[in-house]
């Protein structure tokens, strides 16, 4: 056999291992749990990121207001843009966030904000992979209607502190229904979750409410379904999900064992999100080992 191929062959067979030995034990649930759920369809790549300034994406949401198109942002470093994709990976634009800068954003989420008639997009930054950083922030602004190529927004920033010392987080959720905002910390050997009520926004500061562990680790993105009725949270090797139940809160449903739905590994796979229709949920990495992000689509059955 090619010495180059055997290489290949070695690397990729022994990655999940490798990584599994630097991520922190989880107490419940193995690192790579057996695979429980056929809910979902196996990976569809749908197309690459045709724009190239997108190399870091670290998470993605869907618009709420403009049909298939996709928000999304670079982590640590980037500028502060959000990058607009269709659901093909396709160029649709930018929106330049004033007076805030990229410190290192993890996550993205759309939801409800103060006006009832207009959609919010929630940005996390939130990253902190040394735990040193004595506070995070979330901007928020509306999204942008009529829709244009190119846009200049200042949002609305909240100052964040934990209750329990520094942490480094890369998911960031927003419930439909309560309107909570949920941060789930990543480098703990049981992920923990903290509860940010809308009203905070009203304070320009928080102190965050500490609200569960969960029996995993290494989280790296999230998502609630547009209804409010599924959650997905995904590490770098699973994606766990749950349906949530008329009447419980976020914490209660995800007190229920998850189940585990498909996923294809990626170079470095930091982002999800459902569909706005909570029939598919969507995929993409940042880019490493020189491959062009890939955006993966799974379909339920």
């Amino acid at each position: 056999m090619n010495y180059y191929l055997f290489k290949a062959i070695l690397i990729f067979f022994s990655l999940p291992l490798v990584i599994s030995e630097k991520i922190p034990q989880s107490k419940v649930l193995p690192i790579i749990p057996d695979y429980m759920d056929s809910l979902y369809s196996g990976p569809k790549a749908v197309g690459k990121l045709s724009n190239k300034e997108i190399d870091e994406a670290s998470g993605i949401a869907f618009s709420r207001t403009h049909e298939d198109i996709i928000y999304t942002h670079n982590d640590s470093g980037g500028k502060p843009y959000i990058y607009m994709i269709d659901t093909y990976g396709g160029e649709k634009g930018k929106i330049i966030l004033e007076g805030v800068k990229n410190r290192d954003w993890e996550d993205i989420a759309v939801g409800p904000g103060p006006n009832p008639n207009l959609h919010y997009i929630y940005v996390g930054d939130i990253g902190d992979n040394r735990g040193v950083y004595p506070e995070i922030f979330i901007h928020r602004l509306a999204e942008p209607k009529p829709f244009t190529s190119e846009l200049r927004i200042k949002p609305k920033t909240l100052k964040l502190t934990y209750p329990d010392g520094p942490k480094d987080a890369e998911t960031l959720m927003v419930d439909p229904v309560s309107k909570d905002i949920f941060i789930l910390s990543k480098r703990d050997s049981s992920n923990t979750l903290y509860r940010i009520p809308t009203t905070a926004f009203e304070k320009d500061e928080y102190v965050l409410e500490k609200v569960m562990e969960l029996p995993f680790t290494m989280s790296v993105g999230g998502d609630i379904a547009f209804d409010g009725t599924q959650v997905l949270i995904k590490n770098y090797l699973t994606v766990f999900f749950w349906e949530r139940k008329t009447g419980e809160t976020i914490p209660e449903a995800l007190s229920r064992e998850p189940l585990i739905l498909p996923y294809k590994p990626e170079p470095q796979g930091e982002a999800i999100a459902f569909h706005p229709s909570g029939r598919s949920y969507y995929t993409l990495s940042e880019q490493r080992f020189n491959i062009r992000p890939v955006l993966y689509r799974y379909n339920k059955k």
